[in-house]
């Protein structure tokens, strides 16, 4: 239990780091930065800006005239710029901050609006989002899971995972098929360890341990986004666990490649899909191939007061190894969006799964759970 009791007390740290607020006074050195730049470089006497949290957003009608990439590349430029939106009207340009209520705010995205994040080394932002369900996406997160497992290896009721890892882009560039089509690709690292604990044994005994790490590629052109990556794979069992089960260990090892492909339609969904295969594995005789699929809901809706948006998202899987079986994964719950520690937001989500456990070791094995959790995602 001591390492569940370690982990929360990183979380709380986090939370009050002086990060962990956003910065309104920043936000308008942005926007003055921004509309020098726009009447010196690009001759615009008077363009209508919005900033907020590092976004700023910039009218179209505005950009008559003048070269739009170059325009879009200056701005993300700008120290402490996190994006750039262009929108099509001054109503969707942010008025000033009113006090929080307990109302619901519909927040509107008009199609055809163009991001464009920040270039160059260690640029902030990500290109492809973080896919909310997929049990093993790099991230930071506890949870508590109460679960019924298959077979007879074990009698863990309750589990306790924990998860930390993060998505590094290293370089950010742009790219340009005529102004229909300019996007931007990046390029860097992914790694991530995913721990389950027995919280049934007198010790909490740490039952496996993945350790995941990546190169990947990804690019982004208005609502299409994608994600590749290379990668490797391990696993490994506790040893108070192995003492006391005796079961026979699995010495898995994989390294593997896998595209995914998503789609941001309006009003907060987003649906993705893709598959990978394994080139170098251990056993010898693991099955190559997977599929991944899945929908998300990000709610447009988000509740004034606290700051609260809706999510649902559900991932799916299928594995040759596991006869094409479907692993189903769904989350659901609120993300707190005053709460934002270096560009991630807190999430409180209840999980359920049911097929092929996720946990290395046991990938034979089927489980089901249902649980709730806490997470950091971009």
């Amino acid at each position: 239990m001591s390492s569940v009791r370690y982990l929360l007390i990183a979380i709380i740290i986090l939370l009050r780091l002086p990060g962990a607020e956003a910065a309104p006074v920043e936000d308008a050195y942005i926007a003055g930065y921004a509309a020098s730049i726009l009447q010196r470089e690009f001759r615009l006497a008077n363009p209508a800006l919005d900033v907020k949290n590092g976004i700023i957003k910039v009218r179209t009608d505005d950009l008559t005239g003048t070269d739009r990439a170059k325009v879009m590349d200056a701005l993300s430029s700008i120290p402490g710029v996190a994006g750039v939106e262009t929108v099509d009207n001054e109503k969707q340009l942010a008025s000033s901050p009113s006090t929080p209520s307990a109302t619901w705010v519909y927040e509107t995205t008009q199609p055809g609006g163009q991001v464009t994040l920040q270039t160059g080394f260690l640029p902030t932002g990500h290109l492809f989002k973080s896919l909310l369900a997929d049990p093993r996406w790099p991230h930071f997160s506890a949870a508590y899971h109460y679960t019924s497992v298959s077979g007879d290896f074990d009698d863990t009721v309750n589990i306790a995972t924990v998860s930390f890892g993060e998505t590094i882009p290293f370089y950010r560039g742009n790219l340009s098929f005529g102004q229909r089509f300019a996007g931007q690709w990046e390029t860097g690292l992914q790694a991530g360890v995913f721990s389950d604990f027995n919280l049934d044994a007198p010790s909490s005994d740490l039952i496996n341990t993945d350790f995941f790490g990546a190169v990947y590629s990804s690019m982004r052109i208005g609502d299409f986004s994608a994600f590749g990556r290379l990668f490797h794979q391990s696993s490994h069992l506790g040893d108070e666990f192995l003492l006391r089960t005796q079961l026979q260990r699995v010495n898995l090892s994989f390294e593997g490649i896998d595209l995914k492909l998503s789609y941001e339609l309006p009003y907060g969904i987003r649906l993705y899909g893709g598959g990978g295969g394994l080139f170098h594995k251990e056993p010898a005789s693991l099955s190559p191939w997977s599929v991944q699929y899945g929908i998300e809901f990000r709610s447009p809706w988000r509740l004034d007061f606290a700051a609260m948006r809706p999510i649902v998202a559900v991932d799916l899987k299928n594995y040759e190894e596991n006869d094409w079986q479907t692993d189903v994964s769904a989350r659901a719950g609120v993300q707190f969006e005053n709460l934002d520690v270096m560009g991630r937001h807190f999430q409180i989500l209840l999980e359920y799964f049911n097929g092929h456990a996720p946990s290395g070791q046991f990938y034979i094995n089927k489980i089901e759970y249902v649980g709730l959790g806490a997470h950091f995602y971009f």
